[in-house]
């Protein structure tokens, strides 16, 4: 997981929602740049905030990305996950 919060806020969130997985701090934008989440500048909001949009990326092993999902799973994130990780036969652990 790729976060543009720093790394303080993303301890918080990986320890109340029990993550045991990794999450990146990218508060400088530069990978979430790499990989054309931010949405365009706007010049009428110069200075605001760039937040990421909420996509996954599911890349193997080969580091080849398998799927990029843009629509948003907020209530059904975990059943979603479990469901693209089968279909791209993903060994379970």
């Amino acid at each position: 997981m790729v976060s543009v919060d720093d790394a303080d806020t993303n301890k918080k969130f990986a320890e109340q929602e029990q993550a045991d997985f990794p999450i990146l701090s990218n508060p400088d934008l530069k990978v979430a740049d790499a990989y054309g989440v931010l949405p365009p500048v706007n010049p009428d909001k110069a200075g605001a905030a760039r937040l990421a949009r909420r996509w996954m990326f599911f890349i193997g092993p080969d580091g080849k990305i398998l799927h990029i999902e843009k629509t948003q799973h907020t209530a059904d994130a975990g059943e979603f996950l479990a469901a693209k990780l089968a279909e791209l036969n993903v060994k379970k652990k």
